[in-house]
């Protein structure tokens, strides 16, 4: 897989998910897409983001593609 949308995220957002990943109650789904966009701003792969998170790599592609809207 070829990284084509690059994620980076600003301060006021990696503290945002930071928040939301430390604790609470909060759906598992929620939870993936947070570390997702973490994994991805760290500059990680997709391959590396799929096989550490137990997701597909389309799973990353679509959230990559919405984080950009």
């Amino acid at each position: 897989m070829n990284i084509k949308f690059h994620i980076e995220l600003s301060q006021s957002e990696r503290d945002q998910l930071a928040a939301l990943l430390s604790g609470g109650c909060h759906r598992s789904r929620k939870i993936k897409r947070a570390q997702i966009l973490v994994a991805a701003d760290e500059g990680f792969s997709d391959e590396v983001i799929a096989a550490t998170l137990n997701v597909s790599g389309s799973t990353i592609y679509r959230k990559r593609c919405a984080s950009l809207t």
